[in-house]
C-alpha cells in the first residue's frame, strides 16, 4: 500500500498519540487502509462521471478539490465590499459553512457513519480508543484538504491586503467553524438515528447530495454574475434572532478585533464564537457511546414501503397503458425511479435545472421588464425544460440492482414494446409532468391564459421528443446496466445533438405563431405525428438489444 504524505506528517506526532494512550502503529495501519479504500471512491461532486481506472492508485477526492478552489473565488468579492467586516465576513463564513457542511454530509457521511469498524475491528484485539482516534483523524485529514481548497486563496489574499492580524483571525475562525460543523453534523445524524431508522438517514444524505450537485450547477451562474452585485451600500442591523446564526459570530469577532467595535452584541457574538465549539465538543464526547450504539441501525434496511395506489392514479395508469404488460412495466419503472438512490442522484439535479433555467433565461438573459413580459414571446424559454429528457433517456438503462435484469428473459414476454413504452410513459408521468405543470402555472401567471395552446404544444413536443430520443439512442433493457459504466463525458456529444432537436422544435413552434390559428393546426398535426411515432418506435426485437 502507498505510504501517504499525511501519514508521514502524522509520524512527527507519534509521541503525542502514544501519550494519549493510542496504539500509534495500529492507528497508522488502519488509516493507511482507509485512505487506500478512499482512492477508489468517486466524490459526489464528480459522481456524474464514470469511474476511471488509473494505472496507479490515486485519490479521486483530492483530484476533485480544484472545483472547491474555483468556488473559493466566490468569497473574494465579499471581502472587498467595504469595511463593514461584521457583514462581509459573516457572508464569507456563511458560504464557507454551506460548502463544508454539504460536502461533509455528501462525501464524508461514509466516514462519520462507518460501521465496518464495529464489524471488522471490534472483534479483534484492537483498543477502542485507537479505533475512535483513527476515525477522527480520517475525518480531520479530508476536512483539512477541503478547508485549504476553500479558504486557501481568500487567506492569501487577506494576508496581503488586510494584514497579518486579519489572516490569523480568519485561520482561527475557520478552525473553530470546522469543529462546530463536524459536531453539528454528527448531532444531526444522532438525532435522526435516535428517532428514525437507517433508511431515513440514507434518504436524507441522498437528497443533500442532490442539492450539492444542483448548487454547483447554479453556482457557475452566480460566480459569473457576483461581481455585478456590489455597488450597493450595505446597512446591517443587529437583531435578537441573529444569536442563532453562527457564521455571524465569527464575523463579529473579526469586527471586534480589527475595527475595535465593542458594542454589547458584538462582544456577545465573539464570546459565543469561542465557547460554542468547546461546548459542542463536550456534548459530542458525552453522546459518542449512544451515537456508536445507534449506528447499528444502519445495518437495518427497514421494511419495504407499501405502494398506495389511489383510484385516480389507477384510472390514469389504465388510461395510459392499454395492455396488462405495459401497466406492469409502468408500475415497475415508477418504483425504480422512486427508490433507486443513485438514479435520483444522477437525474434529480437535471430536473431542478430544468425548472430554474427557463426562469433564469427570462429574468437573467432577456432581462425582460415585467410590464412587457405578458405580450412577449419569452414563454418559449419553457423549452429548456426539455433538456432533462435526453439525460433521463440515457440513464434509464442503469440501475444499482442491474444483476436482476435476468428476469426480463425469464418473463413470458411475447413482445418487447410494452417494456419500453411502459417505462417511457412512467418517466413522462412521474418525472417530466410535475416539472411541466409547475412551469405551466408560473408561466400562465407571468404571460396570461393566452399561452395555454402553446403549453399544450410544448407537452406534445416533449412526448414526441422522448420517443425520438428513444429511436436515436442505442437500445438497452431498462435498468439492466451498472452505474459504473455511466460516463457523462462520453454522452456529451449525444446530448448536444439531441439538444439541437429541441431548438428545431422551438423554431417550429415559433413559426406556427405567425399564422392565424397556426398553433391549433399544429396541435392536430402533432397528435397524428405522435401516434405514428409511438407505433413505429417500439417494434424492437431481442436482436436489436445491446446486452
Amino acid at each position: 500500500m502507498q505510504d501517504y504524505f499525511t501519514l508521514k506528517l502524522l509520524d512527527r506526532f507519534e509521541k503525542v498519540f502514544r501519550g494519549l494512550g493510542v496504539d500509534y502503529r495500529v492507528m497508522r495501519k488502519i488509516l493507511q487502509v482507509k485512505l487506500t479504500m478512499d482512492g477508489r471512491r468517486v466524490p459526489t461532486i464528480f459522481s456524474q462521471n464514470a469511474k476511471k481506472k488509473d494505472k496507479e492508485p490515486t485519490n479521486q477526492y483530492i483530484k476533485s478539490l480544484w472545483i472547491y478552489v474555483l468556488f473559493s473565488l466566490f468569497l473574494l468579492p465579499f471581502m472587498f465590499m467595504g469595511n463593514n467586516l461584521l457583514f462581509q465576513m459573516s457572508i464569507v463564513y456563511g458560504i464557507f459553512t454551506f460548502f463544508i457542511m454539504t460536502s461533509l454530509i455528501s462525501d464524508f457521511s461514509s466516514v462519520l457513519l462507518d460501521i465496518r469498524d464495529r464489524n471488522i475491528l471490534y472483534p479483534k484485539p484492537v483498543d477502542r480508543k485507537t479505533i475512535s482516534t483513527a476515525k477522527l483523524m480520517h475525518v480531520i485529514i479530508y476536512l483539512s484538504y477541503l478547508t485549504i481548497a476553500l479558504a486557501g486563496i481568500p487567506l492569501i489574499v487577506g494576508l496581503f491586503t488586510k494584514g497579518i492580524l486579519f489572516f490569523l483571525v480568519m485561520v482561527l475562525n475557520i478552525i473553530l467553524l470546522d469543529l462546530l460543523i463536524v459536531v453539528f453534523t454528527a448531532l444531526i445524524y444522532f438525532l435522526i438515528l435516535r428517532f428514525f431508522d437507517g433508511e431515513k438517514l440514507k434518504d436524507i444524505i441522498n437528497y443533500v447530495q442532490i442539492g450539492l450537485s444542483f448548487a454547483i450547477m447554479i453556482g457557475y451562474q452566480l460566480l459569473g454574475r457576483s461581481f455585478e452585485l456590489f455597488d450597493l451600500t450595505v446597512r446591517f442591523n443587529i437583531e435578537w434572532w441573529q444569536v442563532f446564526v453562527f457564521p455571524l459570530w465569527y464575523g463579529a469577532n473579526t469586527e471586534l478585533l480589527l475595527n475595535q467595535n465593542f458594542e454589547p452584541a458584538i462582544i456577545l457574538f465573539s464570546v459565543l464564537s469561542l465557547l460554542m465549539p468547546i461546548l459542542a465538543i463536550w456534548i459530542y464526547m458525552k453522546i459518542t457511546p449512544a451515537f456508536e450504539h445507534n449506528l447499528q441501525k444502519l445495518s437495518y434496511h427497514g421494511k419495504a414501503k407499501e405502494q398506495r395506489r389511489s383510484k385516480l392514479r389507477k384510472m390514469l395508469v389504465n388510461f395510459l397503458c392499454r395492455s396488462k404488460e405495459e401497466r406492469a412495466f409502468f408500475r415497475f419503472a415508477t418504483m425504480m425511479m422512486k427508490n433507486e438512490r443513485e438514479f435520483k442522484l444522477k437525474v434529480y439535479p437535471s430536473l431542478g435545472f430544468s425548472i430554474v433555467i427557463p426562469l433564469l433565461f427570462i429574468f437573467g438573459v432577456f432581462r425582460t421588464d415585467l410590464n412587457d413580459l405578458a405580450s412577449s414571446n419569452s414563454y418559449l424559454s419553457i423549452y429548456f425544460s426539455l433538456i432533462v429528457i435526453p439525460t433521463v433517456m440515457i440513464v434509464l438503462k442503469f440501475s444499482g440492482k442491474y444483476k436482476g435484469a435476468w428476469i426480463y428473459k425469464a418473463a413470458p414476454l411475447e413482445r418487447l414494446a410494452p417494456m419500453f413504452s411502459g417505462t417511457i410513459k412512467a418517466f413522462i408521468v412521474n418525472l417530466y409532468l410535475p416539472i411541466y405543470l409547475l412551469l405551466s402555472i408560473i408561466f400562465v401567471f407571468l404571460f396570461g391564459v393566452r399561452i395555454l395552446p402553446d403549453l399544450i404544444l410544448v407537452f406534445l413536443h416533449a412526448c414526441s421528443f422522448a420517443v425520438i430520443c428513444f429511436m436515436l439512442l442505442k437500445k438497452y433493457i431498462p435498468f439492466s446496466q451498472s452505474f459504473d459504466e455511466y460516463n457523462q463525458n462520453s454522452n456529451a456529444f449525444i446530448l448536444i445533438g439531441l439538444t439541437l432537436i429541441v431548438l428545431l422544435l422551438t423554431g417550429l413552434h415559433y413559426v406556427s405563431t405567425w399564422f392565424t390559428f397556426g398553433k391549433y393546426y399544429y396541435i392536430g398535426i402533432l397528435l397524428i405525428v405522435l401516434m405514428i411515432l409511438w407505433k413505429l418506435a417500439f417494434n424492437i426485437t431481442w436482436e436489436k438489444i445491446y446486452e
